[in-house]
């Protein structure tokens, strides 16, 4: 590794690290014991930086394991799955919602694996299903700081350690059961790993990466792929090395990749359709159609079969506003914006400080491959008219994290300069006027902060750009003030989050209120927050947050009312009118729109809609439970939110007719008749969506035919049809 080119004038940046030593070679560092490694790191760090580092993940992991069975169950539609993995080897391959393997989730399963192996040792609870998530948050600040000080210094890999973990998306993230915490994990590995390969030119480092990227594509399919093109231009271009070499490299790296990934897919599309589950998501059952269509191209022009959304013509679409300032207005600014304009400031610093430096330096790779991670996402998520959530800015949070770390690092080493000084000033005020407008929009919560920071970050960075070269002293309580202003806003955004129990399809970080979701029609959610609090619990657990906006949950299964309704535990949810997308009108209690389609508060079968299942109540889960032994599967329900409220609550499998909103075509009315008659299904809940999102229509045929002719029975608020006593 080698350092930048730099006028003559200007103080060095701090010279890379020694190469590892080699077994059998007299050159390197000396090798340590590995426990000495482990507590001291590197024998040229500074004395501090190893305990301050493993201090640093110790506080991360306690914060985000803080109130962490406050979310319940968090998202019942992975957690089904999860529960199914526990139960049955074929479900948790497959990604199955129930044990019986009607259907999977709309997801390859790679991030329903750590979950549902965590279950099966454990037990089901919220800490066994949500305990991985946090593991991959700490795991992946680690991998951030290595990467960070196999450059830089100590300080810098803390900052990015910081930045990281106090950004409220990634703090909301990491204590969720969604895919995106596996797949920003693996993300940072890859970039890593790339950077590794970008020292020496050693192939093994490419073909990690590759591996890296393919497992990511089993978390999220093609949202893996999104850092492929500026991590291979960068190689190609800036690697050591002959150019065919690095070409044979990249190559090598794809064919992990396919490997990686695409092991799995074959065995899928390989195996008979009639004897694994239906691919959740597509239209054909196949996983490819799911891949390329419903999570591919369908997110980026918003023509996704079988879901309501998109349309994002003229600058906006029903999943919100589109435009390159997508990523700072209300609905998404809150989340992950805080760092956004510090990272792409000092993106640009790094990359002209190091601009002169030879081709192979590794610190202009690190600027470049963080960089371009992050701009490519930024622009994709800004774009795109299909499915949006504010959530999936976590996989944000480690690219802007890394920039800043370094990019600071860098600037202050070279404080001497006056545009260095002052590029780092203008950074910190910048960011303070930033994070003071986001606080703006939240007036009622902390309402002395935003000024706190506005001043004490302008006044930071001014005391950086003046003092910064002449007075070391007050350059560093400048730049301490400056860091505190900096993080101030997140941190305050991050303890809401950690203090708050969040459920449902569609959540959001931070107080109620901080992020709208609303596009020219009213938007999915009509309403402040996302989804937080109560959801649904595991038994004798009480959810301790709130639910603003989105959907009014109806309580214990009933029909969904304006205003408050009463949670789970001593959770409060608030619930609300919602205004549906394309200005269609409002529905009672919030109604809003799901991961696939339109999330209304259904009646009479005590439907939880599209975000959320329903509750539960002792009778209705007595009913499911008489005889489950004897049948295929306990019930059947319409969406897969609600047939995972009873699954969850059973134990029990319940089939998830038509998959996550109703309009998969899965199972036919035909092989619905034919379970019946073999007498495979018990009962089929009622107060169905009909397949609301679109699709096939089976759904619907479904419901209208066990209406006809089988007895309705309530228990409770909830309705079912005992599909083995026919009308008479």
């Amino acid at each position: 590794m080698t350092q930048p080119h730099l006028p003559a004038d200007a103080p060095a940046l701090p010279p890379p690290p020694a190469a590892p030593a080699v077994q059998g070679q007299g050159h390197g560092r000396p090798k340590q014991p590995p426990l000495t490694r482990v507590w001291r790191g590197r024998s040229d760090d500074p004395r501090w930086a190893r305990p301050a580092f493993l201090g640093l993940l110790l506080v991360v992991a306690l914060a985000y394991l803080w109130n962490l069975s406050a979310s319940g169950y968090a998202n019942s539609f992975y957690s089904a799955a999860v529960q199914a993995g526990s139960q049955s080897w074929k479900a948790m391959f497959f990604g199955s919602l129930d044990s019986a393997n009607a259907i999977t989730v709309d997801k390859p399963p790679a991030s329903l694996w750590p979950m549902a192996l965590s279950v099966r040792i454990f037990g089901l609870s919220s800490w066994a299903i949500l305990v991985p998530q946090v593991l991959m948050g700490v795991a992946t600040a680690g991998v951030l700081y290595a990467a960070v000080r196999r450059r830089f210094s100590a300080a810098a890999g803390l900052l990015t350690v910081a930045a990281f973990a106090l950004t409220p998306v990634a703090a909301l993230m990491f204590r969720f059961n969604n895919p995106d915490a596996l797949l920003a994990l693996l993300m940072t590995v890859t970039v890593y790993c790339v950077l590794r390969g970008m020292e020496n030119g050693r192939t093994k480092w490419l073909v990690w990466a590759g591996v890296a990227v393919g497992l990511a594509f089993l978390a999220k399919t093609l949202q893996a792929f999104l850092i492929l093109p500026p991590l291979a231009v960068l190689y190609a271009v800036f690697a050591p090395g002959r150019p065919l070499k690095r070409i044979g490299q990249l190559l090598l790296s794809g064919l992990a990749m396919v490997v990686a990934g695409g092991w799995w897919v074959a065995v899928v599309e390989l195996w008979p359709a009639s004897s694994r589950p239906y691919i959740g998501g597509s239209q054909n059952n196949s996983f490819l159609e799911l891949t390329f269509g419903y999570n591919g191209l369908g997110r980026i022009n918003g023509e996704e079969t079988g879901s309501v959304g998109g349309g994002g013509m003229g600058g906006g679409s029903q999943w919100g506003e589109t435009g390159i300032d997508r990523m700072f207005n209300s609905e998404i600014g809150s989340q992950i914006s805080w760092l956004l304009p510090a990272a792409l400031l000092l993106l640009v610093a790094g990359v002209v400080v190091t601009w002169k430096a030879r081709r192979t330096d590794t610190a202009r790779a690190a600027f470049l491959a963080w960089g371009g991670s992050l701009v490519m996402t930024m622009v994709v998520f800004s774009f795109m008219a299909g499915i949006f959530h504010q959530y999936y800015t976590v996989a944000l949070a480690p690219y802007a994290a890394a920039l800043v770390g370094m990019g600071a690092s860098v600037l202050w080493e070279e404080r001497a300069r006056f545009t260095a000084s002052a590029a780092l000033g203008v950074t910190v005020a910048v960011t303070a006027v930033w994070s003071y407008v986001l606080l703006n929009r939240t007036p009622d919560y902390v309402p002395w902060l935003r000024w706190v920071i506005l001043v004490g970050g302008v006044a930071a960075g001014l005391g950086i750009a003046v003092a910064g070269r002449l007075n070391r002293q007050l350059a560093l309580g400048a730049a301490g003030v400056g860091l505190v202003a900096a993080l101030a806003g997140p941190t305050a955004y991050t303890i809401s989050t950690l203090d708050t129990g969040h459920s449902g399809s569609i959540v959001t970080a931070g107080p109620a209120g901080a992020s709208t979701m609303g596009g020219r029609g009213g938007g999915p959610g009509g309403g402040e927050g996302g989804m937080r609090g109560g959801g649904m619990q595991p038994p004798g657990q009480g959810g301790q947050g709130r639910q603003a906006g989105g959907m009014g949950q109806p309580p214990t299964g009933g029909m969904p009312g304006q205003g408050q309704n009463q949670g789970t535990g001593n959770g409060k949810q608030q619930g609300g009118t919602g205004t549906l997308p394309g200005g269609t009108g409002t529905m009672p209690g919030g109604a809003g729109m799901g991961e696939r389609g339109f999330a209304g508060g259904m009646g009479g079968g005590g439907m939880g809609g599209l975000l959320n299942g329903a509750q539960v109540n002792a009778k209705a889960k007595a009913l499911v439970e008489k005889n489950a032994d004897d049948y295929t599967w306990a019930a059947a329900a319409i969406g897969s939110q609600n047939a995972a409220s009873y699954q969850l609550s059973t134990g029990k499998p319940v089939m998830a007719i038509g998959g996550f909103n109703g309009s998969d075509p899965s199972p036919t009315l035909a092989q619905f008749k034919s379970y019946v008659e073999d007498g495979k299904i018990h009962y089929f809940i009622g107060g169905g969506m009909g397949g609301m999102g679109g699709g096939s229509g089976s759904a619907s045929k479904i419901q209208s035919w066990v209406e006809k002719n089988y007895t309705k029975v309530t228990v409770g608020s909830a309705t079912f049809y005992d599909l083995t006593q026919p009308k008479s």
